[in-house]
């Protein structure tokens, strides 16, 4: 049973990358605190997490095509009968090499997917949240985007990306009941970590004063706050999980 038993009753959200990792969990959590979720991905297992969990609704979907997004929007709001969340947790890696090395065809789908990809779900969901006067609107960025990783300049750039796209959202709809937040987190185990060298990883790890990861279910605590009705007046800002290496 959780803590927050009831939290998201009446509620409903769209989480992106639902199927594995942070997505996942903030995904079980929202379900067992009473919530309804539609869960967007592309991973081949994501039917099976959906009756796991007990979503209400699955789209397989690749973020970085506007008109799917559009047509996901549609059809899980239809599902879920509005949309009141949006948690945007897809995302992928990239190569791991120095700028002047960095694949062209890499760095290209790391923003389509990262940033773009996210900036398409934000624009698509937005005006559900209008209608319905409420929204939370959860971005994951990364620790990454505030200090840059030598060797991960795409995944870096875009989540910089993604703290900007979020401030500006966020102070557009200040006054209408929708808060934006990024989440940015230090290096966590999850399957992303898959597309990792060791040795990234373990530089990482290196620059984490608590010299250990994160655990998935530390971020979706904090992600599930940043959902909640409880966050109310912190706009347009974003929230560490980084065992101490963000200092700002």
């Amino acid at each position: 049973m959780s803590l927050f038993e009831g939290r998201f009753a009446g509620r409903t959200a769209i989480i992106t990358g639902g199927a594995s990792g942070l997505g996942k969990a903030v995904a079980r959590r929202i379900v067992a605190e009473g919530g309804q979720v539609a869960l967007w991905d592309l991973n081949g297992d994501a039917e099976a997490a959906t009756r796991e969990i007990g979503a209400a609704h699955f789209v397989s979907l690749d973020v970085s095509d506007a008109d799917a997004v559009h047509a996901a929007v549609q059809a899980s709001a239809g599902a879920l009968g509005k949309v009141d969340i949006l948690i945007c947790s897809a995302g992928v890696t990239g190569a791991t090499a120095p700028v002047h090395e960095f694949p062209v065809d890499s760095w290209q789908r790391v923003i389509d997917i990262n940033l773009n990809g996210l900036f398409y779900c934000c624009r698509a969901v937005v005006p559900h949240m209008i209608a319905n006067g409420y929204g939370r609107i959860v971005n994951v960025s990364s620790v990454a985007g505030k200090e840059g990783n030598p060797n991960a300049s795409a995944y870096s750039a875009s989540k910089a990306g993604v703290i900007g796209l979020t401030k500006s959202l966020g102070k557009e709809l200040a006054e209408k009941n929708i808060v934006v937040n990024a989440l940015t987190p230090a290096t966590f185990e999850s399957p992303i970590l898959e597309q990792l060298p060791q040795s990234q990883v373990d530089y990482m790890r290196s620059k984490i004063p608590m010299g250990r990861l994160g655990e998935v279910e530390e971020s979706a605590a904090m992600v599930c706050f940043m959902a909640s009705a409880e966050c109310s007046f912190t706009t347009a800002s974003t929230f560490d999980t980084s065992g101490g290496r963000t200092t700002f």
